[in-house]
């Protein structure tokens, strides 16, 4: 298992992820979970949180406001969509 830290850099892109209205005030887990998996690079971020997470709907407003500081998206999917793309 491998634990990542949380930077400012991640606390910045959080903030920017409410700010931005990309995630409302009460998904701030949520943005930093994002945040943290974005600014360390990591490739998936798995949840069962489809309201604030993995969610196609709000999938751009996360990828534009990541955008804006320089950072891709994880690839946010639930474990069961995750076994689907890699056996």
């Amino acid at each position: 298992m491998v634990l990542v830290d949380t930077t400012a850099d991640a606390v910045q892109l959080a903030e920017e992820l409410l700010r931005s209205k990309a995630l409302p005030e009460k998904a701030a887990a949520d943005a930093l979970h994002i945040a943290i998996a974005a600014t360390q690079k990591i490739q998936f971020l798995l949840t069962w949180n489809c309201r604030h997470m993995a969610n196609a709907t709000i999938r751009h407003l996360i990828e534009s406001a990541c955008a804006m500081k320089g950072y891709n998206v994880p690839i946010i999917c639930t474990p069961e969509e995750l076994r689907k793309v890699i056996p």
